[in-house]
């Protein structure tokens, strides 16, 4: 190990405390030191370079290293590196971001509140649904209904919405008004019902949480259109069909998060459009500059948005940084490159199917993968016990932990959650590096399942 590694990691366990991780343990194992990126790849500080299969945690949708989005950063801070949007006032790079934007969402949408990040859109989220209420007359209509094992954000309000109990642990959440219905899990939670009959199962779920809690006092459904963080979990084609019709008539708000979702991850601009709903509003980040500054927003439906300024008055809300100008310029460059490059439409039509069809033919007769799930440009490799009964292992975290360590070593970054490791390469990765992809991911499944006697 350099010299260089080994300050870097001494820096690290004396400074920082990391997301989701026992901090002990790693300081004495010592973090991965990442010093540079190129396309869908990454080289550690001891030279060793990773396919990045998961692009960052599901942002760099277009790669590292594109010089038009550093130009975009450069010309942006040169011209106006900040100023905000309290005082009355705007700035061109938001603008026209904003028009570029609300090109490519479907037309209900009208209005977008930027935000630093995902989960400051969903904390975001909740105080502009209760207004919203409030002004249509109804401010009794307060509580959130999201999902078990759902994800949000990491901020008190955003991880109340999610569903992750390991996280209402550390701090007695989630807070009052918010509440969860059952994840659609088919291979987990299905039993023996079919697909189509578990996800209309789930759905009603929905109904009879709002039946029970009063449809005037309920305010929302939030839910992600696939799960990300939970394990990329699929739900069944029956699921959104069923949960659109229930908010509509109980008059539930239907608020998607395309934080993962969003720009051009399904093939499509957006993953609700994959999936065949209409949210009233929209949580977005993530791919919205490709992760190369931190930016997000809440979009809002014309529905909503003509309430808010029409009736409204003043909104009290503001963030520092909403709409900075060098993340915004930022933003336009990868939406522009996003769609003058085709890259969208390349996801859906070529690379995705691509990725998507290589994946089934590699692993479908594998001993350890009980399912593949995904479309696009993401995807989920089930493991389990027994096939035939759809059998989890008890321990089947440390064994992804395992294969996700094993991928390390080959050479390939994936993720592992619960009993699935899950993949979300950037939009732009070619057919040779999808099959170097599948081939290192291959490996450490295959390691996996040697040491379970598998193979």
């Amino acid at each position: 190990m350099s010299t260089s590694t080994q300050r870097y990691q001494a820096i690290d366990a004396a400074h920082h405390i990391h997301a989701f991780v026992d901090q002990k343990a790693l300081n004495q194992e010592g973090p991965r030191v990442m010093v540079k990126g190129e396309g869908v790849y990454l080289w550690d500080s001891e030279g060793k370079q990773y396919l990045d299969g998961m692009s960052g945690l599901w942002c760099t949708n277009i790669g590292y290293g594109r010089r038009d989005l550093i130009s975009a950063a450069s010309q942006q801070m040169a011209q106006l590196s900040y100023y905000n949007m309290f005082f009355h006032t705007t700035h061109p790079a938001v603008n026209e971001l904003s028009e570029k934007l609300f090109d490519l969402l479907p037309g209900h949408y009208s209005h977008v509140v930027y935000t630093n990040s995902g989960s400051e859109a969903n904390e975001v989220l909740i105080r502009t649904v209760r207004r919203y209420w409030d002004v249509m007359g109804q401010p009794e209509k307060k509580i959130f209904i999201g999902r078990h094992n759902g994800y949000h954000g990491s901020t008190v309000g955003s991880a109340s919405l999610g569903g992750m109990a390991f996280m209402h642990e550390m701090g007695g959440l989630p807070i009052p008004g918010v509440e969860h219905i059952g994840e659609p899990y088919w291979y987990a939670h299905g039993g023996e019902l079919s697909p189509a009959a578990f996800g209309l199962k789930c759905a009603q779920e929905l109904e009879a949480r709002i039946l029970a809690l009063g449809a005037d006092k309920v305010a929302a459904f939030v839910a992600e259109p696939f799960q990300g963080a939970g394990g990329m979990i699929f739900p069944p084609e029956s699921y959104w069909p069923e949960i659109q019709r229930i908010c509509r008539k109980y008059d539930v708000l239907l608020c998607a998060d395309e934080v993962i979702g969003g720009f051009g991850r399904t093939g499509e601009w957006f993953a609700h459009q994959h999936f065949g709903f209409e949210p009233d509003t929209l949580s977005i980040a993530k791919g919205l500059t490709s992760g190369y500054v931190p930016m997000g927003g809440l979009v809002l439906s014309k529905r909503m948005a003509d309430a808010l300024v029409e009736r409204g008055g003043v909104f009290a809300h503001g963030l520092t940084y909403s709409g900075h100008p060098v993340a915004a310029a930022v933003a336009l460059a990868n939406l522009n490159a996003l769609d003058q490059e085709g890259i969208v439409t390349r996801t859906r039509n070529d690379t995705g199917p691509y990725l998507q069809k290589s994946l089934r033919e590699v692993f479908d007769r594998h001993p350890l993968v009980g399912e593949i799930q995904g479309t696009g440009m993401v995807a989920a490799l089930q493991f389990c016990e027994d096939k035939a009964s759809r059998t989890r292992f008890a321990n089947e975290a440390d064994i992804t932990w395992r294969c996700r360590t094993h991928g390390f070593e080959e050479g390939v970054i994936i993720r592992s959650t619960a009993g699935r490791m899950i993949m979300a390469p950037a939009l732009v990765i070619s057919h040779a590096q999808i099959d170097e992809l599948i081939d290192k991911t291959r490996r450490a499944v295959d390691r996996t399942a040697a040491e379970l006697g598998l193979l």
